[in-house]
């Protein structure tokens, strides 16, 4: 028998605030500095293997971006990149860190509408300091029951969660942009598993739908999270 939904879990970056539009400018501007050493793309590819690398020394967040930024400029220069571009690799990283919050359609008023029915929960990865800051920003930190901020997304960091504030995985939702990290793994938990597309993904987010799950839905944003929750409760 399937069990009432009582607990809803959000992601926060490109879910309820832009974010990876940030890592994209910044993207940009890495390829252009180091355009004498590499053509775009390839730089494009070493920094992405630098990531995936790095992930289990720094975690997922900006610090962990710009430290691979910078490993990878002096792998393509063969340890020759100039310190002027390294300073500005340093730079873009502490501009991100400071970039302004702006809301996605739909944040608050989504958020709003099942505060008062079922428990609320932010759940998000990445650097604690930064994601307390973006948070704090976003107005919206009133609004949860609990925040999560989490090292990964696994299934069983959710089973975690929401045993702890919840009643447990089957009656959970998750709600985010990320296909791995925000479907994927709930489901893998026993949550319903909420995609809300953004145009703009991060490569390592990407994953296969689970569109035959039973588990499995998905929204055009977050103004039709209160029917999709009214349909599930």
């Amino acid at each position: 028998m399937e069990k009432a939904l009582t607990t809803i879990g959000f992601d926060a970056d490109d879910t309820l605030w832009h974010n990876e539009r940030f890592f994209k400018l910044t993207q940009t501007h890495f390829t252009e500095l180091l355009a004498d050493h590499a053509d775009r793309d390839h730089l494009l590819d070493r920094l992405l293997a630098a990531e995936k690398r790095n992930i289990r020394h720094y975690g997922y967040g900006i610090k962990g971006f710009t430290l691979s930024m910078i490993e990878t400029a002096i792998e393509v220069t063969d340890d020759r990149v100039p310190a002027s571009v390294i300073r500005q690799l340093v730079e873009a990283g502490q501009d991100m860190l400071a970039h302004p919050i702006e809301l996605l359609p739909h944040a608050r008023e989504a958020i709003e509408a099942v505060t008062d029915t079922h428990k609320v929960i932010l759940i998000t990865k990445g650097d604690l300091i930064d994601q307390e800051r973006k948070l704090a920003q976003s107005g919206l930190g009133e609004l949860f029951d609990e925040v999560e901020i989490v090292s990964e997304k696994s299934a069983q960091t959710y089973r975690g969660i929401f045993a702890r504030h919840g009643d447990g995985p089957e009656s959970a939702m998750m709600v985010g942009n990320s296909m791995r990290s925000d479907v994927v793994a709930p489901i893998q938990a026993g949550c319903w598993g909420v995609y809300v597309p953004h145009r703009l993904v991060w490569e390592i987010e990407k994953a296969e739908t689970p569109a035959g799950n039973p588990r499995y839905r998905e929204m055009r944003d977050l103004g039709e999270l209160a029917d999709l929750v009214q349909r599930l409760s």
